[in-house]
């Protein structure tokens, strides 16, 4: 039975003056899952294969999410498995749309990614999951630069499609000039190979280069010269593998464009590692022991805590929370966190035993 919002909205009010103990949200979750103001919540609408180990996910988000957001953003999701929720954010590949009602990330299956392979693998269409707002710095700005240059390689074109489709969508390749590289390891593993192929041949002004890398070798910044050669003039947006990324970025500041460059990370670049210990969240009044590499915010995952976060990047920063007592190490740079300070749970490890506040 499908109720219009309106009705619903009524239905709340009505339930909050008549139902005790249970609130209004209990009972409206027993009619559509979707209907609540405590989370965010989707609905998967259907699962579709890109390649052998990606796969996109339509999904139907209920109350409260904002389709306003910009295209290049992610999206965290919260799956339940086994009885855990497991949260993972993922590039939203559709463009904002209100009217269209749903959103898309699309998913590769990665060895280490736990929630990955199982999305891949077959999450049932009808799953109900929990969702957290669109986020995230790396965006196409409206209107587009005159001359825009994308860099992807595998998954890290997923957040740039969300991008040219909403340049496709709004007419703008009229007025940019966009040349897109793409790499992957062969023609079978170009995720989404023949829409950006009917798009290259639609849209004279949106040019793409595949480059398959066991043919032709991984791209190098010093192919660029060749491959773009007005690549100097261009805002370039790059998303692909770590160490492909932290090459572009030394190229572009030995060129004194650092400002030129966007760059989106899909993992963290560690260079530290902490003791572990024993991590006690003190509203939740829950402990676990975990190990050097075992991040504050996946162990209070682990264990069911209610953690803020966002990127999973030490970028947003939705993740702080106070540090209690204790020290935690920042996994990226190494500096140590003391009891008083508000530390970035995503990336942030602990050394010896820690207490959080949440």
């Amino acid at each position: 039975m499908k109720i219009p919002p309106r009705t619903a909205g009524l239905l709340r009010r009505v339930a909050a003056q008549v139902t005790t103990p249970l609130l209004p949200d209990d009972y409206l979750h027993l009619v559509n899952p979707l209907w609540t103001e405590r989370e965010l919540r989707g609905r998967i609408v259907s699962v579709r294969r890109e390649t052998e180990d990606a796969a996109t996910l339509v999904i139907k988000p209920g109350w409260g999410f904002d389709f306003d957001y910009r295209p290049g953003q992610y999206l965290g999701i919260g799956v339940r498995v086994d009885g855990r929720w497991h949260w993972r954010s993922y590039s939203l590949t559709s463009p904002p749309s209100r009217r269209a009602g749903v959103v898309t990330v699309t998913v590769k299956a990665m060895p280490e990614g736990f929630l990955s392979s199982h999305l891949v693998a077959g999450v049932p269409a009808g799953t109900v999951v929990r969702l957290a707002s669109p986020a995230g710095d790396f965006q196409l700005p409206d209107p587009p630069p005159g001359k825009v240059l994308f860099l992807t390689a595998g998954s890290g074109v997923t957040p740039v499609l969300a991008m040219l489709r909403t340049l496709d969508r709004r007419g703008d390749f009229a007025g940019a000039d966009v040349l897109h590289v793409h790499c992957a390891p062969t023609a079978a593993e170009v995720m989404f190979a023949d829409e950006l192929d009917r798009l290259s041949r639609r849209r004279a002004n949106y040019r793409l280069r595949l480059r398959l890398t066991r043919e032709q070798g991984r791209l190098a910044p010093a192919d660029l010269d060749e491959l773009v050669p007005d690549w100097r003039e261009r805002h370039t947006w790059a998303c692909g593998p770590g160490g492909l990324l932290d090459e572009l970025q030394h190229h572009w500041r030995a060129a004194g464009l650092a400002e030129r460059l966007h760059l989106e990370r899909f993992a963290l670049t560690r260079t530290a590692h902490g003791e572990g210990g024993e991590v006690t969240f003190r509203q939740s009044d829950r402990a676990a022991t975990v190990d050097g590499a075992t991040t504050l915010l996946q162990a209070g995952e682990q264990l069911g805590v209610a953690m803020p976060f966002g990127c999973r990047m030490g970028i947003c920063r939705t993740c702080v929370v106070p540090l209690v007592d204790g020290n935690a190490v920042d996994l990226r740079t190494g500096e140590t966190h003391t009891a008083g300070e508000r530390i970035r749970t995503c990336v942030t490890a602990p050394t010896g035993p820690c207490t959080l506040d949440c």
